[in-house]
């Protein structure tokens, strides 16, 4: 087992070519990616430091066609691989933290402390990881007690009044057990200033999108005997934020009178255990999670009181694997049994305001009315219970310098929704000398459930090429699903129509026949069994790619070339006209073509340059909104470009107080990307130059990083709300200082 350098960094070996001494945490992968018939990256401790990489959203570009917009809050984790991906509810990739599952991504978003390597699997993972994982599947793990002892420390300062400041301790206390203790904490001021909270509080120094976070997390290594391993892993995680610092296209300010915030309470437990004879190793994991959030949104994001949202969720989550591996000469296999519970309760109230009844509801009422208030509640409350299990295998057979792979998974899944509607307002018809009292009243409650029982194959076939050490091409096809779902986000829109259409029912009653003949009906159609439920999504991955070694292990090359058949993807949408809601859909068929290229290289001890590059060509072959057909148009919010070039050096230096100084100058870029079905608004292609200077010191290293030196301005998200265009702006130039020391 390679220890981790003084500085924290994994060696220059461990980082940049073989992770096998370090990978020994892998349950479901060979412990070198490098030799799997899999596009992946592997990001070690080393490049993380380097980078300065804090959470997952900053390895986006970093890994050809992985991106990751950062926009709203810690709760909008939007992740775009190789054209697939989607807005809300089900992600595209599947998040594994020391091998523990994390079901919702509401929690995906979360800074790194102390972590080993990064693992990202790109292409479909669903044979051995099911749900979620038809885009790939990110691993996280973090260090170890028993690989690491001593103290670790970071003080960070940067632009936007950021800090950040963290602590790991780890003993081992005898061969046998050991102990691991991390906690880190961030506080931002913000970027961008809110003009009506400025107007409002002139002395309010803090901006919209103003967050601090607090975490921790204890590990505990048990070695009862030597052929029996325990780890257990308790974490903890606090975030508050203002966030969702949107702004009106062509305003250039962000500017809305209501509060908006994310906050986010979590906790998770996960048990590893490991068992080795001499026929097969068995693992069982054990994962439980309780997620606790709110969201407050003012939902127009404009200085007008139109209406706003209140969301809270509390969510308990566990999961099981249990994992049977073994080899028998070229024949490696595996086996296992996997099941997961997920129980969510959300509260979702609108909160209808004094312009919000003017120009939403009164506006498509032809009558006169006065409301008796100036503000009204729609309340929707639901209980979403989903739950499944999946018993899977895979088989891989060796023949000289071919390999051989087949795995098949049988997933079931059942989803439900239970859904509580609750409204009631009035308003007074003036008709000339008389005035008749209308009232309004909803209440519904009923329940639908879902369930689906899918068969996932995967085959592949590498080569290991005889002349190349640690080289190899191969091919592979595998079956891709993303679990479907319900939109909950627009049942504040049914339950709106449904309130005015019990009004327009209560003015006909106290009309004449004749007259409430003529007058007309506000019920839209809208129902719950047509717009509530959403189907999974299915692709099919064709790939062909390599890994590559040259000039013993100085030159690293990975190359794929992929293409993916995509039945009813899953769109998120903004509906026509005044409706306030977002919705997912299912478009009918799309396909998306691409190819991926990773080099790294080492001239010599001293230098080090990375260039990954990814192209995706995602396009609709099928999907007609009722209206219009996108037939031919490109798949929004997924890039079609993204690129990363870096070059490092270390130079010695003969000072008693700095040992190294280490440069690194790095490119990131990212584009076009659409932002609507239509083709018709977009990001152009855009880059982000980015370096870092270190002084190294034993077991201190001081760094001065930059990111966006030439301030570029781009925009990082687009929506549409009540017929106006919404757009974020990207983070703008930072500057910091970050201290590490490690005893």
């Amino acid at each position: 087992m390679l220890p981790v350098a003084a500085s924290g960094l994994a060696t220059e070996k461990a980082d940049t070519l073989s992770l096998a001494e370090v990978s020994v945490t892998a349950i479901k992968q060979d412990e070198k990616l490098e030799t799997e018939p899999i596009a992946s990256t592997t990001v070690g401790a080393r490049t993380i430091e380097r980078l300065n990489i804090t959470d997952v959203k900053q390895v986006s570009e970093f890994v050809p066609n992985f991106f990751i917009p950062a926009y709203g809050s810690r709760m909008t984790s939007s992740i775009y691989i190789r054209g697939l991906g989607a807005r809300i509810d089900q992600p595209a990739m599947g998040l594994n933290v020391d091998n523990i599952p994390v079901l919702n991504k509401n929690s995906y978003d979360f800074d790194f402390f102390n972590v080993e390597r990064l693992e990202i699997l790109r292409g479909p993972q669903s044979t051995l990881y099911g749900r979620n994982a038809m885009g790939g599947v990110i691993n996280v793990y973090t260090l170890s007690p028993m690989q690491y002892q001593g103290m670790r420390l970071l003080m960070e300062a940067a632009s936007f009044g950021s800090w950040r400041a963290a602590m790991g301790l780890y003993h081992k206390f005898n061969p046998k057990f050991a102990l691991g203790v991390d906690i880190n904490a961030y506080s931002t001021r913000g970027q961008f200033e809110n003009v009506t909270t400025r107007s409002l509080f002139p002395n309010q120094k803090r901006k919209a999108d103003q967050a601090e976070q607090y975490a921790g997390k204890v590990k505990l290594a048990w070695r009862p005997k030597e052929n029996v391993t325990v780890d257990n892993v308790v974490s903890f995680n606090y975030n508050r934020q203002g966030g969702y610092p949107y702004e009106l296209m062509g305003s250039n300010e962000v500017n809305y009178n209501d509060t908006c915030y994310y906050n986010r309470t979590s906790a998770s437990e996960g048990l590893t255990v490991q068992w080795r004879t001499d026929d097969f190793t068995f693992s069982s994991i054990t994962g439980l999670r309780l997620l606790n959030d709110e969201l407050e949104l003012d939902n127009d994001f404009t200085p007008r009181s139109l209406f706003t949202l209140n969301q809270k969720i509390r969510e308990y989550s566990a999961t099981q694997d249990f994992i049977f591996r073994g080899k028998k000469g070229g024949y490696d296999w595996m086996g296992g049994a996997f099941a997961f519970v997920k129980h969510s309760r959300m509260e979702a109230p609108v909160h209808f305001l004094k312009d919000g009844i003017e120009d939403l509801i009164k506006t498509n009422i032809p009558v006169p009315l006065t409301w008796d208030t100036e503000e009204f509640y729609l309340h929707d409350n639901f209980v979403l219970p989903n739950w499944g299990a999946a018993l899977y295998h895979q088989s891989e057979y060796t023949l000289g310098d071919w390999t051989f792979t087949a795995g098949l998974r049988l997933d079931y899944e059942e989803s439900a929704m239970f859904y509580d509607l609750d409204a009631s307002t009035g308003a007074t018809f003036n008709m000339g000398p008389r005035a008749l009292h209308l009232e309004g009243e909803v209440h519904d409650h009923d329940h639908l459930k879902q369930h689906w029982l899918e068969l996932l194959p995967k085959i592949a076939v590498t080569y290991r090429i005889p002349a190349m050490e640690n080289s190899n091409v191969y091919v592979n096809v595998s079956k891709g699903y993303k679990a479907g779902g319900y939109n909950t986000q627009m049942f504040s829109t049914i339950l709106q129509d449904k309130l005015m259409a019990a009004m327009m029912n209560s003015a006909k009653a106290l009309m004449p026949p004749n007259v409430a003949q003529m007058m007309p009906s506000l019920d839209s159609g809208l129902t719950v069994d047509e717009i509530a439920a959403y189907k999974p999504e299915y692709s099919w991955n064709y790939e062909i790619g390599g890994h590559f070694s040259c000039y013993g292990g100085r030159i690293l090359t990975d190359l794929a070339a992929f293409y993916i058949d995509i039945r009813d993807q899953q769109l998120t949408v903004f509906p026509d006209g005044s409706i306030t809601g977002r919705m997912m859909t299912n478009a009918g068929r799309t396909r998306s073509a691409g190819v991926e290229a990773a080099i790294t290289a080492r001239p010599t001890d001293r230098w080090v340059a990375r260039v990954s590059y990814g192209y995706t060509n995602a396009k609709f072959l099928r999907y007609d909104d009722g209206g219009v057909s996108y037939k031919g148009k490109t798949v929004p919010y997924a890039p079609a470009h993204t690129a990363f070039a870096s070059v490092q050096y270390s130079q010695p230096l003969p000072m008693w107080w700095f040992d190294r100084l280490d440069l690194e100058v790095n490119c990131r870029g990212v584009g076009p990307m659409y932002w609507n079905e239509e083709n018709t608004l977009r990001q152009n292609f855009y880059e982000l130059l980015g370096a870092s200077v270190r002084l190294n010191l034993q077991k201190v290293s001081l760094d001065l990083w930059a990111e966006n030196i030439l301030n570029k301005r781009f925009n990082t998200f687009y929506f549409k709300s009540i017929k106006n265009d919404f757009v974020q702006r990207g983070t703008r130039r930072t500057f910091g200082l970050t201290l590490r020391y490690v005893m």
